[in-house]
């Protein structure tokens, strides 16, 4: 979700423009109590503040009233007005809805099940930044689901979403350098990826460099606790294996 809040002169002045009908001061005032900023976590006034400004056409509100929607935060949970409200924000770019009413085509939450339309708003969203649908576009495109398999494509969204912190892409470039998927092999890019990914407790990532410690026998930086815990894990696994 947006995390946006625009800057403004105090809460005061956010208030008395949210409430003279700003829809942008609407959103923001809904994102205030839907986290709890300036005032005690109301996900029901939230939902208020961010219907008012979504039905001004505010593409941020209508996400995150889509987003209340789906979780049942502040309303009953109901799919329909969830993808409804997603589509409305996706329509008019909204990455992160996109992202949302991708994830609602690939489930079949409030829409029909249809891997073309989730991979659809997944590269809308992705062309747009967003970490998640680059991973997801990434899976897509390693999977051969809706578009023919290509390896290259795969990596390059990987690699979008890994530089964004986006663990699993992280996990799933590693994958790539270590099987020679899409990049020429590469075993320390492969565990360069998985200890980024490790490091945001990414299990499959964890697992990958404790194998590849314990294979190596060598470990680098045992001063760190986090690297420890990962070869004591991956080398207890590979001896598992074995028995």
């Amino acid at each position: 979700m947006p995390k946006r809040v625009r800057t403004w002169l105090s809460f005061e002045q956010l208030r008395a423009a949210a409430e003279a009908g700003d829809p942008e001061a609407q959103c923001d005032y809904g994102i205030c109590f839907h986290t709890g900023h300036h005032v005690p976590v109301d996900h029901k006034q939230a939902v208020k503040w961010f219907r008012l400004a979504a039905e001004q056409g505010n593409a941020t509100a209508q996400c995150y009233l889509g987003y209340c929607y789906q979780t049942g935060q502040g309303v009953e949970v109901n799919p329909e007005e969830a993808a409804r409200w997603f589509r409305a924000a996706a329509e008019q770019g909204d990455p992160a809805a996109q992202f949302n009413l991708g994830v609602c085509y690939e489930t079949g939450f409030g829409v029909p099940q249809s891997d073309e339309e989730a991979f659809k708003w997944y590269l809308a969203a992705a062309e747009r930044g967003e970490p998640q649908a680059q991973f997801n576009v990434g899976v897509f495109y390693e999977q051969g689901r809706v578009v023919a398999q290509d390896y290259r494509q795969a990596v390059k969204w990987y690699r979008f979403a890994a530089e964004q912190d986006c663990a699993p892409a992280q996990c799933n470039l590693g994958l790539c350098y270590e099987l020679g998927r899409g990049v020429p092999q590469n075993t320390d890019e492969a565990v360069r990826w998985f200890l980024k990914a490790a490091r945001q407790g990414d299990k499959t990532a964890q697992h990958n460099l404790g194998l590849y410690y314990a294979r190596v026998e060598a470990v680098p930086d045992l001063d760190d606790p986090r690297v420890r815990e990962l070869w004591s894990s991956g080398s207890q696994g590979e001896e598992e294996s074995r028995a």
